[in-house]
């Protein structure tokens, strides 16, 4: 669809583009201004990510600049001159400058000397919408910029937008007739997995160390979490730093910087981090708890893999990630008081109980995806999540468990909640369970041999079967449903799981390596992505010639001070090390190897592949 979205810009329609995290967005505004000759005004919400664009566009031939806090006067001066000048093509600028006063004016001045943008364009547009998973009350100004400019068209670009957001944009940008383009959501390439959260620090080291030398983003729900977990990881030997709103912005930029430089490859972080990084060699992303919407996890999930090479995506979780994520989202705020604020707060928590239900449903990780933004996934099985690879099993005494946990609930009257219910079926004598008097119920202690963790999660399995309901309040209640009755009658036969992979991580923290662990299937299984998309393998001596031209990548993009990426991704290199190109011409037909780039990198590159491939025993030019 970036055809379509470029060509509505170079039309002069509005426009709104929902492309998935990698899947090329910032090339349909980057592209008009080289058409039309007319620059382009991007609102970028992240310093990180402008830097990272320019940088990018630069090395590609393509003059661009930013303006933001982290730059001088003096340098947002020289980009607006350089725009007065025709000489930038792209300019970047934070939401709250392109509101600003003075920003404003120069707008009006240059548009009515004939040099005004030819497109404005809105990067990360979910941020408009309360509905959003990362609302910006910043963003809802830039509407003032269809005053400023009212003849100039606007595309707003989005990697995740549910039907309601995506509603939610339009209205908020005033988007006139816009062409809306929502691309697939699904991304083939990420093998998913969820896993109940025992001893988290060996879980987590366990699959980073499944990617060693690659980089991975571990997404934690507090600040206090990204720091211990970052020490733990520490004292295993991985190389891990810390990232939160809470550091110095000094502190921030270096872990940041080290980790887009390949200077560092784990990075323990809150969801503070991520937005607009583009590390080519992302592999892995873990969620040390359940993240609060589908849209965060989807987005955050997406930083893996953007080259659209194989990336492992692995959340684990506890029945106590709801109840901190309830607690942060109605923790008393400035303007939480308001009936907007309150809404806000419904709304996050309405995108939180979304979130529940999908990483504990038993069924294809990317199917429950896709559909939730709105669409289809064809095919029985995708082959890249946990559940289509039969790494979750059927217990045995699951149909015997759920009439169980459904006659407590009935028992309790249909008052009680999750946590409560799960109490009493486990034999757990609290405090509530003794003042209720519930400990006298038949079905006191009847699941003694499961934990209550279990229990839980066997209750959101229900609640996604449509056995229960949960009613909604400050103290949500589980209500049996009408299909419950099918079952307490042994009319219907129910079916709990859990995961089978769970049985492997223990035999990895345990010592049982690569041939250990009692599943009975690979071992390597939980942290070896398994991509549907054809994606050839490297054998062992491409494998080494890679590694070589990550080195050589990593030098030169240290020698440019430019992240290491905007020299070439991982998808390009792997092509190079596939056809081992002798020369400039076949250089040429790699993808990735643009004009600009072959002049400026291409002799330094095939220079590398001269070095490296005689002792390596490897032919050159030998095709696609």
């Amino acid at each position: 669809m970036q055809a379509d979205s470029i060509n509505a810009t170079i039309a002069r329609r509005d426009s709104l583009t929902v492309l998935p995290t990698g899947g090329g967005k910032s090339l349909c505004f980057q592209l008009p201004p080289l058409v039309t000759g007319r620059w382009t005004l991007v609102i970028s919400p992240l310093i990180a990510l402008m830097q990272d664009q320019v940088a990018g566009l630069e090395v590609a031939g393509v003059p661009a600049a930013a303006m933001h806090s982290m730059g001088s006067k003096e340098a947002s001066d020289e980009a607006r001159a350089g725009v007065e000048r025709g000489e930038i093509k792209v300019l970047f600028s934070a939401p709250e400058r392109a509101v600003s006063d003075y920003f404003r004016s120069w707008l009006r001045r240059i548009a009515a000397s004939g040099n005004g943008p030819g497109a404005i364009a809105i990067d990360e547009a979910h941020c408009i919408s309360q509905w959003g998973h990362d609302f910006r009350p910043e963003y809802r100004r830039l509407r003032e910029l269809r005053e400023v400019l009212p003849a100039t068209p606007i595309g707003a670009y989005t990697a995740t937008a549910t039907p309601r957001v995506q509603h939610d944009i339009v209205e908020q940008l005033r988007l006139r007739d816009p062409i809306v383009l929502v691309g697939s959501f699904d991304r083939p390439n990420l093998t998913y997995r969820v896993l109940p959260r025992s001893s988290l620090p060996q879980q987590a080291a366990t699959v980073i160390q499944r990617h060693k030398g690659q980089a991975a983003i571990v997404y934690c729900i507090s600040r206090k979490d990204t720091e211990s977990l970052a020490e733990s990881l520490t004292t295993m030997k991985i190389d891990a730093r810390a990232y939160h709103a809470g550091m110095t912005p000094a502190a921030r930029t270096k872990v940041s910087e080290s980790f887009r430089r390949e200077r560092l490859d784990v990075v323990v972080a809150t969801v503070a981090f991520g937005m607009g990084i583009d590390r080519s060699d992302v592999r892995c992303v873990i969620h040390a708890a359940m993240p609060k919407s589908v849209e965060a996890f989807q987005q955050e999930t997406g930083r893996a893999g953007r080259d659209g090479l194989p990336a492992d995506c692995v959340m684990f979780t506890s029945a106590a990630d709801m109840i901190r994520w309830r607690r942060l989202i109605e923790m008393p705020q400035e303007g939480s008081g308001t009936p907007e604020g309150q809404a806000s707060v419904r709304a996050q928590l309405q995108l939180l109980e979304h979130m529940r239900r999908i990483s504990a449903a038993n069924r294809c990780r990317h199917r429950a995806l896709v559909e939730y933004f709105g669409q289809t996934l064809e095919g029985t099985s995708c082959g890249a999540c946990d559940v289509c690879l039969g790494e979750v099993a059927p217990i045995k005494d699951g149909h015997e468990i759920a009439r169980k946990i459904l006659s407590c609930v009935y028992r309790c009257e249909q008052r009680f909640g999750a946590n409560h219910i799960a109490e009493v079926v486990t034999g757990e004598q609290s405090a509530k369970v003794l003042a209720t008097g519930h400990d006298r119920l038949s079905t006191f202690g009847l699941i003694r041999d499961r934990t209550k963790a279990q229990v839980l999660g066997f209750i959101g399995q229900l609640l996604d079967a449509g056995y229960m309901e949960r009613e909604e309040g400050d103290r949500p209640t589980l209500r049996l449903a009408a299909s419950a009755r099918a079952v307490l009658r042994n009319e219907e036969t129910a079916t709990l799981v859990e995961s089978g992979a769970d049985a492997e991580m223990n035999a990895f923290m345990n010592g049982g390596g690569a041939n250990g662990g009692g599943s009975g299937r690979d071992s390597q299984s939980l942290a070896k992505p398994r991509p549907r998309r054809d994606v050839p393998d490297l054998s062992d001596a491409e494998h080494q010639l890679f590694e070589a031209l990550r080195r050589w990548r990593k030098a030169l993009a240290e020698e440019r001070s430019v992240p290491p990426f905007v020299i070439f991704g991982d998808a390009t290199l792997h092509e190079v090390c596939r056809q081992r190109p002798a020369g400039m011409d076949t250089l040429a037909s790699v993808r990735g190897v643009g004009v600009k780039k072959l002049a400026d990198l291409g002799p330094s590159l095939i220079a590398a592949l001269d070095a490296e491939c005689p002792a390596l025993g490897l032919a050159r030019d030998v095709g696609g």
